[in-house]
Order: structure tokens, then C-alpha cells, then sequence
């Protein structure tokens, strides 16, 4: 999936039509010529650009018509943050070394390759049009959460408690250096998030943020229980919903913050924001009971629900933490601000909700 022999298409003025082409050679498909790009949907970590591809061309008529690629972010702010948290690195080994394990639909990748050393890195990924973005700030019907539910068991369930991946240092990492820097990093997110959001947050964020803060080394410490493959930012505009009736009703993208942790983070991260707050008090019972019943449905019998539901009392605070560190972290945006304040504000009242204050002993 990659050559070496070819430097990196890190900008989309870079992927002229010759390095697209000798790129799409060296993974073994067929020739296509770069077009102007089609549209995009810009991340604030991330560029990218759907390309038109030429089936004609050559005459390859099984060729797909269309391709995503995406490049670093341009902004510097949020390319020195994914820098810093490895996370381009992440993105790209997980396309080359743990998507194909996995039973998760993810878009197919044509072409991956990165720079270590400049974090410059190239994805050219398959385009799951007509499928359609999830939207964060309106949230999801409980139909659409049932889908998100069931991919998650396809995510976890091939790689449970699979310690083999802690050979995988881009995956793993250090644990204690990372816990050592999160305790000093994200006290001093939290003070600036106060500073920058604290006129327009409610009770419920400075309420529980207040609380976690309070508890942060329960939070980090390391904690008994199952290890996955977890998204890490498993949410709506990361998921793409196909029309009724397509092959492929769900495919997920952005896998930017992958890691080797709890699986229930990325259940709680999910249901805490993605439904309304009325919604998710109503259903996510009955969601969780579906997701334990999806890992037993693929032979994970030794994980029982009252562990299951504890763990995903505890992550909740995933959630919290993400809105905090992200806003903070990336390029402020109007459509940011507006999309981190309502996370914070869902998943502070889901941990409330939940008393996962009490699930950190």
C-alpha cells in the first residue's frame, strides 16, 4: 500500500496526476488520472479532498470512480497537536496493520504512507458516497444508534484482550508516561477551557468537570477489566450512514485516536453525545444490553453485565474529556465551539445521570 521510492503527497497541490498514478501502481490498481477535486469535508486535524478518478481512460470499468485523499491539516495549531499525539502515525498504521483484522467496515485503502520524522503522510481511501456524515450537533435516532451499537461489536470483538497488540508500540505506546502526562496536561486544560467557556457552560459541565478533576488519578490509574481496538472519537461525524437498503449501511472513518484500551469508553463516548439527552436516558439501556449481547453473539463469554454496565458508567468521563482537551487543542472554529459545548454538555449530564463519580473507586 505504500512505496517508498515515492516521496509524499502531503498537500493536494502535490498529487499531480504522475504521483497519483505511480502510487496506484505500486498497490497494484489500475491508472487513473487526478481531476479537480470533486468537494471535501475539511477536519480540523485533517485535509480532505475527494478526487475524480478516470474509469475511461484506460477502459477499466471496475475501477472506482472516485477516491478520497487526506492530508495533514493546514492550519498549525491542529497539525502540531496531531504531531504531538502521534496522531497521523496512528491513522495510517491502522489502515496498514490492524483494519484488515478487524470486521469494523472502514473505507478500503488504495494508497498509505507517512513521513515519521515531519509527520507528512498521504491516505488515498475509498469514497463511501452517497453515504451520508452523521451530524453531531443534531444527534441520531435511536434506530441509526442501533447500527453505531452493532459496528462497535465488530470492532472490539476480533481483538478482545488480544495482549499480542502491546507489541505494538505506535498502538500502546507508554501507559505510565501517558498517565504521567495527562495528570499534568489536562489540569491545565481544564483552567483555560474555564477561562475561555466559563460564561456560557452550564451546572452540569463545571459540575462534573469540577468532580472529575477532583478524582483525575482514579480517572488515569490503571484499571482491571477488558482491552480492545477502541476508536477513541467514536461519534457522528466520524460514522457514514449509507441510503436504505445499501450493502454497506454504516462505514467509519477517522481513526486518528485508535488505541489499545476499555471497550466501553467508546460505547459511553458514543451514546453520551450522539443521542439527546431524553433519548439516550430512554434507550441506552436496552443499546448497552445490545452491544453485551453482540460480544457474546462473536464468543466473549467471560465478560458479565454487571462489569459491562460499571465500565460503561466510568466511560462516561471519556466523553468530558474529549470536548475539554479537544476545544482546546485544535483551531477554534465558530461550528468547533458550538459542537465541543454541546458535548460537554451531553456528557457531563450523562456522568451526573449515571453517578460515574462512583464508578472511579
Amino acid at each position: 500500500m505504500s512505496g517508498r521510492d515515492l516521496s509524499i503527497a502531503e498537500t493536494p497541490d502535490q498529487l499531480t496526476a504522475a504521483w497519483l498514478t505511480r502510487a496506484l501502481r505500486s498497490s497494484g490498481d489500475p491508472q487513473r488520472r487526478r481531476r479537480e477535486p470533486r468537494g471535501a469535508q475539511p477536519d480540523q486535524h485533517r485535509t480532505d479532498v475527494r478526487l475524480d478518478a478516470s474509469r475511461d481512460l484506460y477502459g477499466v470499468t471496475a475501477a472506482p470512480p472516485t477516491l478520497v485523499a487526506k492530508f495533514p491539516a493546514a492550519d498549525p495549531t491542529s497539525r502540531a497537536t496531531a504531531v504531538s499525539l502521534r496522531n497521523y502515525e496512528n491513522e495510517v498504521r491502522f489502515y496498514q496493520e490492524l483494519a484488515p483484522t478487524l470486521e469494523i467496515r472502514t473505507p478500503a485503502v488504495y494508497y498509505a504512507d507517512i513521513e515519521l520524522e515531519t509527520a507528512g503522510f498521504i491516505l488515498l481511501l475509498e469514497d463511501m458516497a452517497p453515504a451520508r456524515q452523521g451530524d453531531q450537533l443534531q444527534g441520531c435516532d435511536p434506530e441509526a444508534a442501533q447500527l453505531a451499537i452493532d459496528e462497535l461489536g465488530k470492532l472490539h470483538a476480533p481483538r478482545w484482550n488480544d495482549h499480542s497488540l502491546t507489541e505494538l508500540e505506535w498502538l500502546v505506546k507508554n501507559p505510565e508516561e501517558s498517565r504521567q502526562n495527562m495528570s499534568m496536561l489536562l489540569p491545565l486544560l481544564w483552567a483555560g477551557y474555564l477561562e475561555r467557556y466559563g460564561d456560557v457552560i452550564n451546572d452540569d459541565v463545571r459540575g462534573a468537570g469540577t468532580a472529575l478533576f477532583e478524582r483525575l488519578d482514579d480517572y488515569l490509574a490503571p484499571r482491571p477489566g477488558p482491552q480492545a481496538v477502541v476508536h477513541g472519537d467514536y461519534r457522528l461525524d466520524n460514522l457514514l450512514f449509507g441510503p436504505p437498503g445499501s450493502a454497506t449501511p454504516l462505514a467509519v472513518v477517522d481513526w486518528q485516536t485508535v488505541s489499545y484500551g476499555s471497550p466501553m469508553n467508546d460505547v459511553a463516548y458514543f451514546l453520551g453525545a450522539g443521542l439527546q439527552i431524553e433519548d439516550r436516558r430512554e434507550h441506552e439501556a436496552g443499546l448497552v444490553r445490545r452491544y453485551h449481547d453482540r460480544l457474546v453473539e462473536r464468543g466473549i463469554t467471560d465478560y458479565d453485565w454487571d462489569d459491562c454496565w460499571i465500565d460503561y458508567r466510568r466511560g462516561t468521563w471519556s466523553g468530558l474529556v474529549m470536548a475539554v482537551a479537544a476545544s482546546m487543542l485544535v483551531e477554534r472554529t465558530e461550528r468547533g465551539d458550538e459542537m465541543f459545548l454541546a458535548m460537554a454538555t451531553r456528557h457531563a449530564r450523562h456522568a451526573l445521570d449515571l453517578d460515574a463519580v462512583g464508578a472511579l473507586g
